[in-house]
């Protein structure tokens, strides 16, 4: 991915040198979260992800926790005094190319609105090490990136690209881009209004009825992300040889199905809320041949 020398958001925010919040005191769930270690250790990743106690998270794994969890949205306390943060020199590269990549999710995402007649509101992203306090809850590193739409913020802890590369064999650069923009792409569905219809519809229903709603949202939610990397090629040409496929490894790799495999060794379908491997390639692919939101109707698509 060409991104080096490239504009770089302003909406970023560094909460890296933060005190980790402490686990106590939120919604009287403190000792459900003391468990974390022990129910990471019992149930893998999938099973780990009561880590953010968010009714409407949504991320690359997390999707929206509130029909398990049950609640309102939690407000935040105020995030704990930075101090300096210590990072290698990887790292702060890694800063620079997620400024980049927001940088220009915005710059696609403006122009596609200002087509609609409407304007786009951009998100802020927050970098954090280990734990952090959203509008949605607390956030653990090890349930991967999220999107909280209570405070419309991006978290990721730039730990998850070692785990992307290395645990779900998904190396490269563009493939760490597709994480970025589908959590904007959830951000995009709180703008449009979907994500509080679906919000809505979800507590009407059965939680595997609900599940499936859930499904359709993170698959358009990768389409959206194909939506920036169709725009990001055609109009800036930032995608190099082989970026395509980088992506589509990131999408097959976090699909419910393998995931499940790889925790639990049996895939249980009723409980997918992001849908398999070949759907997230499937509706990627559909955003990035077409660069048009008309095509990521997830919800009115007779098949997935």
């Amino acid at each position: 991915m060409r991104w080096r020398g490239q504009k770089q958001s302003r909406n970023v925010e560094d909460r890296r040198g933060n005190r980790s919040p402490s686990f106590g005191g939120i919604g009287g769930r403190g000792g459900m979260l003391n468990l974390l270690p022990m129910i990471f250790k019992l149930f893998g990743l999938k099973g780990g992800v009561v880590a953010i106690l968010a009714l409407g998270a949504y991320g690359i794994f997390t999707g929206n926790l509130g029909g398990m969890l049950g609640g309102d949205s939690i407000q935040s306390a105020d995030p704990q005094p930075s101090g300096p943060v210590k990072q290698s020199a990887a790292e702060e590269e890694l800063v620079s190319f997620v400024s980049v990549v927001l940088a220009d999710t915005e710059t696609t995402w403006h122009e596609l609105f200002k087509q609609m007649g409407d304007s786009y509101k951009e998100p802020k992203l927050i970098l954090f090490r280990g734990a952090v306090r959203s509008a949605c809850g607390l956030g653990q590193a090890a349930t991967g990136p999220f999107y909280c739409p209570s405070d419309q913020k991006v978290y990721i802890d730039l730990s998850f690209y070692s785990d992307l590369k290395n645990r779900f064999k998904a190396p490269g650069d563009f493939a760490q881009a597709y994480v970025i923009a589908h959590e904007v792409g959830h951000h995009v569905q709180t703008l449009l209004g979907i994500s509080n219809k679906i919000h809505q519809a979800k507590r009407a229903l059965p939680q595997t009825e609900a599940n499936k709603l859930s499904v359709r949202q993170e698959l358009q939610a990768d389409c959206f992300a194909g939506i920036w990397a169709h725009h990001a090629d055609r109009s800036r040409q930032l995608l190099e040889q082989g970026d395509a496929e980088e992506a589509l490894t990131a999408a097959s790799a976090i699909g419910d199905d393998r995931l499940q495999k790889q925790s639990q060794g049996h895939v249980t379908p009723d409980s997918f809320t992001h849908g398999r491997s070949t759907q997230r390639v499937a509706w990627f692919n559909k955003g990035f041949r077409s660069g048009a939101l008309k095509e990521c109707d997830t919800f009115s698509a007779a098949t997935l």
